[in-house]
């Protein structure tokens, strides 16, 4: 298991990943297109993958315009096996360095990823209007 940044020869993979998910499925698997990945990993922010063999098992990718988690996911089958951890700490961790006070995301109430944002010691801080939870992550590193 290798994790390392994230490329444009990955978007194909990191999409069968992202419409793989059991929950917070895409409505339309085509909402999210090649393009709006590349302008994430090129433009507004910056990915990571976890890769096995040349294949990805899941992906973490922020937004640092908006400040927000725009895609964490994780195979199903490879669930519970800390890769989501793993890609959360990097990304959280390369975020906070570079002095980013705070990073939020969405996600649907009732769900493992809920779950797995507060133990990972994210806080609620409302609903938005589609129904999903809102999550802050302040940031606490002390670099010395």
């Amino acid at each position: 298991m290798f994790f390392r940044e994230a490329k444009i020869e990955d978007i194909e993979k990191m999409h069968q990943v992202r419409t793989s998910v059991q929950e917070n499925k895409l409505v339309h698997p085509g909402q999210i297109t090649p393009d709006d990945y590349k302008e994430m990993l090129t433009k507004r922010g910056k990915g990571w993958v976890c890769e096995v063999e040349d294949d990805i098992l899941g992906f973490a990718i922020v937004d640092l315009q908006k400040a927000h988690v725009w895609a964490l996911f994780v195979r199903p089958a490879e669930e519970g096996n800390f890769i989501g951890r793993m890609l959360h700490d990097m990304m959280t961790t390369w975020c906070f360095a570079r002095d980013i006070p705070k990073l939020w995301l969405t996600t649907s109430p009732g769900t493992r990823a809920e779950k797995f944002y507060v133990k990972a010691g994210w806080r609620q801080t409302g609903m938005e209007p589609n129904g999903e939870i809102r999550f802050e992550l302040e940031n606490n590193l002390e670099l010395y």
